[in-house]
């Protein structure tokens, strides 16, 4: 049996860009060939695009994690790794992205329209692509990037022409079946509709769609049975027509009250997206009244009293009866009418474009704050410094000393200096926390020695072959008085 989804959960995972190569060219007769590592390949996003041919979440009920493909990590003789593969997503018009909290993140409207759901971390750079003055041969590589990670929320909010709404067992989900092509669950007992049905209607050259919204009784706006959670597909809708059930027996109900009741859920609901204002509230739509089951004589002579009340609202009124189709034809015309004239003052929407914020005119890219944790620690906050902390390996010396001088530059060292950092502070980067010694003389250039090591740390626990060689010496008793001394 199908199922219509209209929210799901979803969790995205881009994929790890590939680490660099920290390679030197070594071939016959080509001496002090030089560093010749690659760079590694980015990882592949999580792309959310719009398909005309999508009308439902299902999918991501049932698979409700998606992954990017991994980059591939660089190799010698400058080659480059591969790039990691991007993972389409499709999804119906009328998607919004959420966060869990709430906070809307994109509206896709308009086929094509794309929203990059997680950003794929980039391939760390190869030792060929570091090479500088100071470091003629660079003995380390950076590390790729993880991929962004994401929980989302997709909520559909259906995109129909007409939005079908009255109380239960009003003969919603009978006029779509009989306006269109659609075959929703009707029974000859009292009961709500659980999903929306969609209908598409063809009347003379204009095409349209409507809408079954169901689950709506007073008190839905405060959410109330499910009218809460289906509201939103009225939202978009350019017509909101109300189906009145003229031959109900409940005591208290009649068609004027049920209308009013409903116009005043209408008119308490707020939309969540502030776009869907272009539309007017929910209340300043333009209606139509269907006064249905008119082939019941007490409900035909009903729907003739009531039709002068709703006639001074302006609103055009339709006496039909879904069973015996009358009056269904008059109704198709005037819904295709107004319709036509929705169409015609709101364009089509087009596919939304990617919008680039730079970064403001001297702003550092970083923020360093006490650590309420550490006394006398502090925190460094900012994409690129925790960025360089994820892309280095601190098993490497130079590596280590590389970030020291990127760190320098940015202005951290300058930066702890004005907060009053003493030697030794605790320092957290990321993921990382490090002990601040700014007597290692972070971003002035130094005389390097040999590949992966840095003479400004003195860190290094490696035994020389010079050191080797006299322990050894000393060992067999072979020192001369001159190396004893």
């Amino acid at each position: 049996m199908s199922k219509f989804i209209d929210r799901v959960v979803l969790h995205v995972s881009a994929g790890k860009g590939g680490h660099g190569c920290s390679s030197v060219r070594r071939e016959k007769f080509m001496p002090l060939g030089g560093p010749d590592g690659g760079n590694g390949g980015n990882g592949g996003d999580v792309i959310l695009e719009v398909d005309p041919n999508v009308h439902t979440l299902l999918d991501f009920h049932f698979h409700p994690h998606a992954k990017g493909g991994n980059g591939k990590p660089g190799e010698g003789n400058n080659r480059n790794g591969k790039q990691g593969e991007s993972l389409l997503l499709k999804v119906p018009e009328g998607t919004v992205v959420m966060s869990p909290e709430g906070e809307v993140l994109a509206d896709l409207m308009g086929a094509g329209t794309q929203f990059i759901a997680a950003l794929g971390g980039r391939g760390g750079l190869g030792n060929a692509a570091l090479v500088s003055k100071a470091r003629k041969a660079p003995g380390f590589a950076l590390l790729g990037e993880a991929g962004q990670e994401r929980e989302l929320v997709l909520e559909l909010k259906s995109v129909a022409d007409v939005g079908l709404v009255g109380f239960p067992s009003a003969g919603k989900s009978s006029l779509v079946s009989v306006l269109s092509a659609a075959k929703p669950k009707i029974a000859d007992y009292p009961f709500t509709t659980l999903v929306p049905n969609l209908g598409v209607v063809l009347s003379g050259d204009t095409t349209f769609t409507v809408a079954d919204v169901p689950g709506l009784i007073p008190g839905a706006s405060d959410g109330r049975g499910l009218g809460l959670d289906f509201l939103r597909h009225l939202e978009r809708c350019a017509v909101l027509a109300h189906v009145v059930d003229c031959a109900t027996l409940d005591p208290g109900r009649d068609p004027v009250s049920d209308v009013d009741a409903l116009e005043a859920e209408l008119a308490a609901y707020q939309p969540a997206l502030k776009g869907d204002a272009s539309l007017g509230d929910l209340a300043d739509r333009p209606r139509v009244v269907i006064l249905n089951k008119a082939d019941i004589p007490d409900a035909d002579e009903l729907a003739d009293m009531v039709t002068p009340e709703f006639t001074k609202r302006g609103w055009p009124v339709y006496k039909i009866s879904a069973v015996s189709r009358e009056g269904l034809r008059p109704l198709t015309f005037a819904l295709a009418k107004m319709v036509d004239e929705y169409r015609k003052a709101h364009p089509k929407a087009e596919p939304g474009r990617a919008i680039i914020r730079p970064v403001a005119k001297g702003d550092s890219g970083f923020k360093v704050k006490p650590d309420p944790e550490t006394p006398g620690g502090f925190i460094v906050i900012g994409e690129r410094p925790e960025r360089w902390v994820a892309q280095t390996a601190f098993d490497n010396e130079e590596a280590v000393g590389y970030l020291a001088d990127r760190l320098a530059r940015l202005g951290v060292e300058d930066e702890l200096v004005k907060q009053g950092a003493q030697p030794g502070a605790p320092v957290t980067i990321g993921h990382v926390c490090f002990d601040w010694e700014p007597q290692i003389s972070a971003g002035v250039e130094t005389l390097l020695t040999r590949r992966g090591v840095d003479p400004r740390l003195d860190q290094s626990e490696r035994i020389g072959a010079a050191e080797r060689k006299y322990a050894s010496r000393a060992r067999r008793g072979l020192l001369s008085e001159d190396e004893d001394k």
